[in-house]
């Protein structure tokens, strides 16, 4: 069957389609959150096929082929790659009024000409079709993200990485332009016990410290953090259930990096304590560097305990958790902005139960300084799709500036997942173009274009600092 998503996919006004095809379609695209292997793109990789290209690491279809009663064998186990390709095509159709459906399609669209709904009956010839497109040089890695437009991104980094191969990309002057992002959660992860005193010594050799103590921490993270900067860093990101806030002197710092380092018991208002200690003197440290800090929060993770010991982390059991956010946030910022020490900050919520609460904190710290200085970051995870985009748009609309919001970013793995910023702009587009439709906004097409132009692309550029 042909497919369905034609040139006004999403866009149910005209209005909308006057804002996608002539504000928002051609624009670059900023991706300053992803999680793709610098490696692959200083070495160009060829894929040999799309299961390599698409399938690999992709927890998203994972939990869909598992829920479709596709056995592991096919999912992560020793299938060849063509026979996942066929079990992930047998889900496909079953995918429908999940955001895998339109993502699948507009995927195989943008980047193969492929005008028909993935299944059984064609999957075959799709694959091979695919897979031989992608062996052509036109589709390596920096092929791919430069059919998209794709003018930078920001890999996420672990703040050991040396990022040799940032720096070759770098000398070799590959476009899209490549930055790092730094990714300290493991130098504050004491409730890991001797992987942490483990990590300890591999963060000293990257700083050329011998960590013994807190303050010894502290000043291997300014190294590395001075590192990541001289190789054109300018972001931060940090994953956490929930950000936590202390009176300083609740507990002793020290004494808990001691415990810790000789192997003994700490209680969870330690752990939370010096998590809070270590984040804000982070913080600070941004805040000199002219970084933007970013706080992925309220991920339950590795919730099937049997499955993640025969998997391992990150393959598809992680879920929306209910932590309290609001009073900690707030006294965290807080912490920060009372010695002028707030650096830009995009902070991504995963329960959508947290959608305003998030969209009028960052408004208590929006101080004129900077065009939107502290951001509700876009629907992240669970909530990357039509519904969950919709929501916090409008709660940001409702409760802050839509106006001055930075956009969307991947977040993904995936070489082939560049099209959901033409999904999120399209959402974007006949959002406000049903407002237009419903008599709630005027059809001032300069105006709104260039809101949905902004939103696309102008702040992100005008956010980050890049080029300093």
């Amino acid at each position: 069957m042909k497919t369905f998503i034609n040139d006004d996919f999403l866009l149910q006004s005209d209005f909308a389609k006057t804002l996608y095809h002539n504000f928002a379609k051609e624009l670059p695209i900023i991706d300053y959150h992803n999680h793709l292997p610098p490696l692959e793109i200083d070495g160009n990789r060829v894929f040999d096929n799309i299961s390599q290209a698409w399938l690999a690491g992709d927890h998203y279809k994972w939990r869909a082929m598992r829920t479709y009663g596709i056995d592991e064998h096919f999912i992560t186990g020793n299938a060849t790659d063509k026979e996942k390709f066929l079990k992930w095509a047998e889900t496909v159709p079953y995918t429908v009024r999940n955001p895998l459906y339109h993502w699948t399609h507009l995927e195989l669209q943008r980047y193969f000409g492929v005008q028909e709904l993935l299944g059984p009956d064609n999957a075959e010839e799709i694959y091979e079709h695919t897979s031989a497109i992608l062996r052509k040089t036109s589709h390596n890695t920096v092929g791919l993200l430069q059919q998209q437009n794709v003018e930078s991104l920001c890999t996420t980094d672990e703040s050991i990485d040396n990022l040799q191969y940032h720096k070759s990309i770098g000398l070799k002057g590959i476009s899209p332009k490549v930055f790092p992002t730094f990714r300290p959660d493991k130098t504050f992860a004491i409730e890991q016990g001797s992987v942490y005193v483990a990590y300890m010594e591999k963060l000293g050799r990257a700083a050329n410290i011998n960590i013994g103590s807190y303050k010894d921490l502290l000043a291997a993270l300014e190294v590395r953090i001075d590192y990541f900067h001289e190789q054109g860093g300018r972001l931060a990101d940090h994953g956490l259930e929930q950000l936590y806030y202390f009176q300083e002197g609740t507990f002793n710092v020290d004494d808990i990096f001691n415990k810790v380092m000789d192997g003994k018991a700490i209680s969870e208002q330690e752990v939370q304590y010096f998590k809070a200690q270590v984040l804000l003197f982070l913080g600070r440290n941004y805040h000199k560097k002219g970084w933007v800090q970013q706080f992925h929060i309220g991920a339950i993770r590795d919730n099937n305990k049997r499955l993640l010991s025969k998997l391992g982390p990150d393959t598809g059991f992680d879920s929306i958790g209910d932590f309290s956010q609001a009073r900690a946030l707030s006294g965290f910022l807080n912490e920060l902005d009372g010695t002028d020490q707030l650096a830009k900050t995009i902070i991504y919520n995963l329960n959508p139960a947290d959608n305003e609460v998030i969209a009028t904190m960052v408004g208590n710290f929006n101080d004129g300084s900077v065009k939107g200085k502290v951001q509700f970051g876009s629907g992240w995870w669970f909530l990357d799709q039509k519904d969950g985009m919709e929501k916090q748009m409008n709660a940001l609309s409702n409760m802050g500036l839509l106006s001055c919001f930075v956009g969307m970013l991947t977040d993904s793995r995936s070489f082939l997942s560049f099209p959901r910023h033409e999904y999120f702009r399209r959402i974007l587009c006949n959002l406000i173009g049903n407002d237009v439709v419903n008599g709630e906004l005027p059809a001032d097409e300069k105006l709104l274009g260039k809101i949905v132009s902004d939103i696309s692309y102008y702040n992100a550029k005008n956010f980050f600092d890049f080029n300093k």
